[in-house]
């Protein structure tokens, strides 16, 4: 969909008579059906303004096609402004402009994100540069005229309300400035942005580009294709065993066989460590490469998406290959069955509402099964972690039923974490009194569980493992307000009894925590490591999680204020206290039970309660 489309005459003489926001907004209205906010209104009228000066030059023919809003296909996402035409050796050319109204940013320490005020305050998004130009790799790989017919993309930005502050063009982020440069306030800055089209748009659109563009047909390219055949074979992070393969193959099998009148649900039920993301990766590669069907890696979570990536390109900075990794909340305003598939990673951690402040679109699960003619959902309802979590098996068939999809089950039951045992999950599910099962002792031969003294034992021990391979990391309950965050020296995690005091991981290494080389100094929560796995977790236990007389006990008001995960107990147990105790509970425990089950081969815990921590003891050294 394409908002405004014509000429640069056209466009220049629109501008002129001060039409063209007006023309903008009733067409954006009577395309959408919605109406323009304010603030979109007004930042359409003040960019336009600045682009006409930019374009109003003799050297730009006037027959350069002007294409304004332009929704890419399988996304939410709109490029702001294009210009295509021809350069001087008569070949197809786009321009593409990021425009933004900022007129400040803040360096992070993340990859390709800076920090800038929004509406409702600051907040932290993807670096202009990089949205340019993850736009434009996105036609690259999915838009078959674009691939097929060589036409040429020319990504930026325009930031032209904003002075530089060697922020917005710090080396940190010269990767994407290289790839998508970005031109800022002033005349300088303006006639910067002039050379850099011209440069590419000599003579004019001979032939209707953005029409042939907008029709192309969607199809992962071959370049593609290859990239991730290449990043999958020979690693062995991506072999299937036993019952994986089979859910992979019926999965596979599906995807040949999905329609928009066949559409088809996958729901694949797994506890931790059985495999649910090795399949879910494997299954978005080779239905690209192998189908050649559009498809998407989908958590609700950033950290899987962003540890997934690093695994398959071995490159810890975003690549063309992040366009296949997308968050939950980005499926409300897609046409039906524009995917050929969805993966869904960790699906229980779905929500209902989308966006920032949770008021876009209706539901996840119906709006993932309603854009894609096949949704495989990989869920473990043990692991709903905060009040908002909505993925169940029964959600998932209710929106299956209503969007005329027909529903299969399956499971992943072989336990490949915790050294293969089963005994340990079992265990700890009677430990932490999820459930009771026959599993009242630890067999310690088959899985390293320790309980140590004191956090600085726990600290030491974590350490030493981390020496092997980098493999050892430290979580905790959010029990602690993040106070670094104002303070880069204050600690998080303060135990002034054993002389202890650690950070929260939540800002240097953002998602990529539990594979940042230096990270294993800083401790981690549930949102950075569910999903994931490591050799050893350490793991502090909170005063969330209370034993008293033998009974586990949880704490909902020793959660951190900063934590969002039991956000809407304190409303809900106004109006239903029976109901909010009973959700904060079942969060709690299922906390613990993801943050003890991220290791392979070993978990060592710590408790801050006295009368917890020798229950723990007493479990892990009762006999038969």
């Amino acid at each position: 969909m394409i908002i405004y489309q014509s000429n640069k005459e056209r466009f220049i003489k629109d501008l002129i008579s001060n039409e063209i926001h007006e023309i903008i907004e009733a067409t954006y209205k009577q395309k959408t059906g919605h109406k323009v906010a304010k603030n979109e209104l007004r930042s359409w009228q003040e960019s336009m303004r600045f682009m006409g000066a930019v374009i109003d030059d003799e050297d730009i023919p006037g027959d350069a096609g002007v294409s304004i809003e332009y929704s890419i296909p399988q996304t939410s996402k709109r490029i702001d402004f294009i210009l295509t035409g021809q350069n001087q050796d008569k070949k197809d050319q786009v321009v593409i402009i990021e425009l933004k109204q900022w007129e400040s940013a803040e360096k992070t320490d993340k990859d390709a994100i800076v920090k800038t005020r929004f509406q409702h305050g600051m907040g932290e998004t993807s670096h202009p540069s990089y949205q340019a130009w993850s736009y434009s790799e996105l036609l690259n790989q999915l838009n078959e005229t674009v691939y097929t017919d060589n036409i040429h993309l020319a990504p930026c930005a325009y930031l032209h309300n904003y002075v530089e502050d060697n922020v917005i063009k710090n080396s940190f982020y010269q990767p994407y400035l290289e790839k998508a440069p970005v031109f800022l306030k002033g005349k300088a800055e303006k006639e910067k942005l002039k050379t850099f089209i011209k440069s590419f748009v000599k003579f004019g659109d001979k032939s209707n580009l953005m029409f042939r563009i907008e029709n192309g047909k969607i199809k992962p390219s071959k370049s593609l294709a290859d990239s991730l055949a290449k990043m999958i074979a020979g690693n062995p992070e991506f072999i299937m065993l036993d019952e994986q393969k089979l859910v992979y193959e019926t999965a596979m099998k599906l995807a040949k066989e999905s329609t928009p009148s066949n559409k088809n649900v996958l729901i694949v039920q797994g506890g931790p460590g059985t495999g649910k993301s090795v399949v879910a990766v494997n299954l978005l590669v080779n239905i690209i490469q192998q189908l050649q069907l559009v498809a998407q890696y989908i958590t609700k979570n950033a950290a899987p998406r962003a540890v997934y990536e690093v695994k398959l390109t071995n490159s810890m900075t975003k690549t063309a290959i992040s366009n296949l990794f997308s968050g939950s909340g980005s499926f409300h305003s897609l046409e039906r069955d524009v995917f050929d598939v969805l993966v869904v990673d960790e699906a229980h951690r779905l929500n209902e509402k989308s966006g920032m402040f949770k008021n876009k679109g209706e539901n996840q699960v119906k709006e993932i099964i309603k854009s894609s003619k096949l949704a495989i959902f990989f869920i473990d309802e043990d692991q709903k972690v905060t009040f908002s979590d909505i993925g169940s098996k029964e959600e998932i068939k209710k929106w299956a039923k209503l969007e005329n999809a027909k529903v299969h089950h399956m499971a992943l039951e072989s336990q490949f974490r915790c050294n293969g045992s089963n005994g340990y999950l079992a265990w700890l599910d009677d430990v932490l009194g999820i459930r009771e099962t026959a599993n009242k002792t630890l067999d310690r031969l088959e899985y390293d569980f320790q309980v140590l003294a004191t956090p600085n034992e726990l600290k030491e021990l974590i350490f030493k493992k981390n020496k092997i391979n980098n493999k050892a990391r430290m979580v905790a309950g959010y029990c602690w307000n993040w106070i670094s965050r104002a303070d880069k020296t204050a600690f998080d995690i303060s135990l002034p009894q054993y002389d202890f005091g650690m950070q929260w991981n939540l800002d240097t290494d953002g998602s990529l925590w539990i594979q940042a080389p230096d990270s294993v100094s800083e401790v981690g929560c549930i949102h950075t490591c569910q999903g994931l796995e490591v050799d050893y977790i350490g793991v502090i236990i909170g005063d969330d999680l209370l034993v008293r007389n033998g009974e586990v006990i949880t704490n909902p008001s020793a959660r951190a204020k900063t934590d969002k995960s039991i956000s809407g107990f304190k409303k809900l147990l106004k109006t239903n206290p029976e109901l909010a105790n009973q959700k904060a509970d079942d969060i709690i425990r299922n906390t613990y039970r993801t943050l003890m089950t991220r290791g392979m081969k070993g978990c060592y815990i710590f408790c801050t309660d006295p009368e917890t921590q020798a229950y723990f003891e007493d479990r892990l050294n009762a006999k038969n």
